[in-house]
């Protein structure tokens, strides 16, 4: 959640690491704070809020010779609260008790109340509410044990390996020395952490776009990994001081990916480039012989057709991914499918073996809900295929088979982009295992692939019609409750849209099989409710159509305000729809391509409406990084 970013070099590395913490604000975020060592000065400062706050404060140091803004080691923080509320004193960085050490966090340490115990017991006195501190006192008490057998540098970074190897926990650490100019040590467990390549500086951070303005080439590190960087070198070891290498890429995207190009939300950006996205996930993906490629495969076929169960693991916006993928994989594979929220998984010990895939969907690829759920897979020897859309990162990383999405970085909290690329890869997953198994021969999978090639104009279509749903939901925005309604895979999409709707209007919204309305929910509709409901292609189920046709007459029936999506040329809904938007003719497992964009704008049109802030909605986080 928390964004993290570390700079040594030449240049003042406020403005570089404040500049990394603008474009990680995304991430979502309650405090800031930065740390800079200059002249044999640590200096910091941090302030409850958004960046503008502690931006604010620092005018101050900017201006003072030899302040703030002149040294060029640093590290910045933005900071999501989990142990202790989201005030100045609780912002990170957080110093030793000799005032020496800086220290960032993002993740939890499990074990801190016993660290804190010992450390009060030895006459420390805390500072904050939050488990980073501890960390802070304890590199203190190991650089202080080291004495000067290491140079002031290394001595840091083994001090960071001895406090590491006594934290439980997911964490990246970041920290800065007073006594060490130039250098930045940091460490992960079970929580991104990348190293940014310069020429005569480097770069630290949770995530590239920080750096991506300055360097394009990457490391990623890997589990349990220590590294220190200075200006001219990168050195990485495990915690036990041993030699060790991360992942090296390169950022195919430019820094103006991730600026918002003319439009007033990150939001509203990212639907606009779905239909390059959908291609982009496209890419490539069919080979000369009609098979479908992968990203990554540590499988054989002879894994694949092994294969008698397939369970799929994700949270919010890629669990509705997952429900649609069930349909379309047990119709193609005839395979059973089960979706279920990684949060709730390993808790309910499922029947895994080694004839289970289990499919990990998530964009940052760091969900931890979902990492764990893969672990819990993984110690049941069933394989593993993730589909991810940020490359090198850990759930990719620990699979047997990887996907990426190649959305391009998705800056809005609410997902958009990420999903429709994720239903698409859901897709490929279907028709990969139903080749390998011999269920569909090549020209059939081709068949399918080009019907999804043919996605992205449809995508482009819906968007260029959306005038009518942006009005529609201004219309909407005193509303107090929003009702989904859908059958087969509009079900899912009802469920998606009623989360948007939660997430950036914090509105009522609930999603609903249409045909469970008579046993309960229907309850909840009244004069004027407004009703969405996705409609199926009359072509593809025509029993289904039918029946939520009637679902629709029963909601009208009880006064409420039905808005229909339906395929372009339906005529039977027109009687029952107050309000109809049209998409493409699509066929019917691939319809949620083009029937979940007009809620995504729905959702962003209501909440600009009501005046929230549409890319960083109230209480979340675009990262989950802890349980």
């Amino acid at each position: 959640m928390c964004g993290i970013v570390g700079y040594a070099g030449a240049r003042p590395a406020l403005t570089i690491v404040l500049d990394g913490l603008h474009r990680l604000e995304y991430r979502g975020y309650d405090s800031a704070g930065v740390a800079v060592v200059g002249d044999g000065q640590l200096l910091i400062e941090k302030r409850a809020g958004k960046l503008a706050n502690l931006e604010k404060a620092l005018a101050e140091w900017s201006t003072t010779p030899g302040g703030i803004s002149h040294g060029t080691t640093g590290i910045g923080h933005t900071r999501w609260a989990t142990h202790g509320g989201p005030t100045d004193r609780n912002a990170h960085p957080h110093l030793s008790r000799d005032n020496g050490i800086a220290v960032i966090h993002n993740g939890i340490i499990e074990n801190f109340a016993k660290l804190r115990v010992e450390l009060e017991a030895a006459g420390v006195e805390f500072c904050s509410d939050t488990d980073t501190e501890c960390v802070a006192h304890l590199l203190c008490e190991e650089s202080m044990a080291l004495g000067d057998q290491y140079p002031p540098a290394e001595r840091l970074a083994e001090a960071m390996r001895r406090v590491c190897r006594r934290l439980d926990g997911a964490f990246t650490l970041l920290a800065v020395d007073a006594r060490a100019p130039g250098a930045v040590v940091g460490a992960r467990r079970n929580s991104p952490l990348v190293v940014g390549r310069g020429t005569g500086e480097n770069y630290l951070a949770s995530d590239v776009a920080a750096f991506i303005e300055h360097t394009r080439d990457a490391v990623e590190l890997g589990q349990d990994q220590v590294v220190l960087i200075t200006p001219d070198s990168v050195q990485i070891t495990d915690f036990d001081g041993n030699p060790a290498t991360g992942k090296d890429f390169h950022i195919d995207w430019d820094a103006s990916a991730a600026e918002k190009g003319g439009y007033d939300y990150f939001m509203l950006k990212e639907i606009a480039e779905q239909p390059q996205a959908v291609a982009d996930t496209l890419r490539g993906r069919l080979s000369a012989s009609g098979e479908i490629q992968l990203d990554e495969v540590r499988l054989s076929d002879q894994d694949l057709r092994d294969v008698d169960k397939v369970f799929i693991v994700a949270c919010g916006t890629a669990y509705h991914a997952g429900l649609v993928a069930k349909y379309a994989i047990e119709h193609w594979t005839r395979i059973p499918c089960e979706v279920e929220l990684a949060s709730e998984f390993r808790y309910r010990d499922p029947v895994l073996d080694r004839s289970t895939l289990v499919v990990a969907i998530s964009q940052s690829g760091e969900t931890m809900d979902t990492l764990m759920a893969l672990r819990h897979a993984k110690e049941q020897k069933a394989r593993v295929l993730a589909i991810c859309n940020t490359n090198g990162s850990t759930i990719p990383r620990e699979s047997d088979a990887v996907l990426y999405t190649h959305a391009g970085p998705e800056i809005a909290v609410a997902s958009t982009k990420a999903f429709l690329t994720q239903l698409v890869a859901c897709y490929l997953v279907g028709l990969h295992l139903a080749q390998v198994r011999g269920i569909k021969y090549a020209d059939e999978v081709a068949a399918v692939v080009e019907q999804l090639q043919a996605m992205p104009s449809k995508v482009d279509s819906v968007l260029e019609t959306m005038e009518p749903v942006r009005a529609l939901a201004r219309s909407l925005a005193d509303s107090r409750s929003v009702l989904f309604i859908g059958r087969h895979v509009g079900y899912p999409v009802a469920l998606e849209g009623a989360l948007k709707l939660k997430e950036l209007a914090y509105m009522h919204a609930e999603g609903f099989a249409a045909g469970e309305l008579k046993h309960g929910p229907i309850a909840l509709v009244d004069q004027d409710t407004p009703v969405v409901c996705v409609v199926p292609s009359p072509a593809g189920r025509g029993v289904l159509h039918d029946k939520i046709v009637s679902n629709i007459q029963e909601v009208r029936a009880r006064g409420a305000r039905t808005i229909v999506i339906a395929e372009e040329g339906d005529q039977a809904v027109v009687p029952y729809a107050n309000d109809l938007v049209y998409v493409p003719r699509t066929p019917t497992l691939l319809a949620p391509l083009v029937t979940t964009v007009p809620l995504q704008v729905l959702a962003c049109e209501i909440a600009a409406a009501r005046g929230h802030d549409v890319d960083q909605p109230r209480n979340l986080a675009k990262s989950v990084t802890v349980e």
